[in-house]
C-alpha cells in the first residue's frame, strides 16, 4: 500500500498508527514533505522562536525532525530531544544528527523521560486519525515550570476533538498561562494539484507557558 496524507487521517488505533508510520517513514521527507510543499514545522518553529522559547526542547511526534530542522535553520542551539510512537520515523531523523536524544513513546501514557523540558513543541501531531487532547496531561508533566509550548492542532480536530475546550479548561485551572492561538496554512500551492481534498487545511499552533 501506498503511503499519503489520507491514509494517515484515516488512521484508527495504535497498531494502525505503527505499522503506517513504519512503511511510510523511507519516503516521508522526499515524498509527502517535498511534494506537499508541507509548511507547519517552520510555522511551528518560528512561533516557538517568536515567543522566546528556550531549551532543552521536547519535539513530540518528532517524525523524521522536519521541525527540528527547521528550528536550527532559524538559529536555535539549546538540545532538542525527540519523542514520537515509530520506531522507524525515529531512526529517520537520528540520520540528521540534530537530536541530543530519541525516545519511542506514546504520549497518551505517562512519559519517562530523562529531565523536565524548557520548551515542548509539536507539528502536525494533533490531527484527525492521530492524537488528541488527552496527551495534553502528559506533556505538562515533563515540562519545567514556565515551559514555552508550541503545538499545531488541526483545523479539523479543533473543535471535533474538544482541544479548544481542554485548553480553556487547563487555563482556567491555571496549568497554563499566556495561551495565544496563531492560524497558519499547512500546505504551500503545489499540495492542491496532488491532494484537493486537504490541500487547503489550516492548522492553529497553540502557544502557552506551563504553570
Amino acid at each position: 500500500m501506498e503511503q499519503g496524507l489520507k491514509g494517515a487521517l484515516g488512521l484508527t488505533g495504535p497498531e494502525a498508527c505503527l505499522a503506517y508510520y513504519r512503511d511510510w517513514a523511507a519516503n516521508y521527507d522526499h515524498g509527502f514533505a517535498s511534494e506537499m510543499e508541507y509548511l507547519l514545522p517552520a510555522h511551528v518553529a518560528a512561533a516557538f522562536m517568536g515567543a522566546g522559547g528556550q531549551g532543552p526542547v521536547l519535539d513530540v511526534g518528532a517524525g523524521t525532525g522536519l521541525l527540528a530542522e527547521a528550528l536550527r535553520q532559524m538559529g536555535f542551539t539549546d538540545p532538542i530531544d525527540a519523542a514520537d510512537f515509530s520506531v522507524e520515523m525515529l531512526e529517520r531523523a537520528a540520520e540528521k544528527r540534530i537530536y541530543a536524544g530519541l525516545f519511542q513513546a506514546d504520549i497518551t501514557m505517562p512519559l519517562s523521560l530523562p529531565h523536565r523540558y524548557g520548551g515542548i513543541v509539536s507539528s502536525g501531531t494533533f490531527t484527525a486519525g492521530h492524537v488528541g487532547p488527552e496527551a495534553l496531561p502528559q506533556l505538562l508533566a515533563v515540562a519545567a515550570p514556565q515551559a514555552q509550548f508550541a503545538l499545531s492542532i488541526n483545523r479539523r480536530v479543533w473543535t471535533a476533538a474538544g482541544f479548544d475546550l481542554a485548553l480553556d479548561l487547563l487555563a482556567t485551572e491555571k496549568r497554563i498561562s499566556g495561551l495565544q492561538l496563531i492560524e497558519v496554512e499547512v500546505y504551500g500551492a503545489a499540495a492542491a494539484g496532488i491532494d484537493a481534498e486537504h490541500a487547503a487545511d489550516r492548522a492553529m499552533i497553540a502557544l502557552f507557558r506551563a504553570a
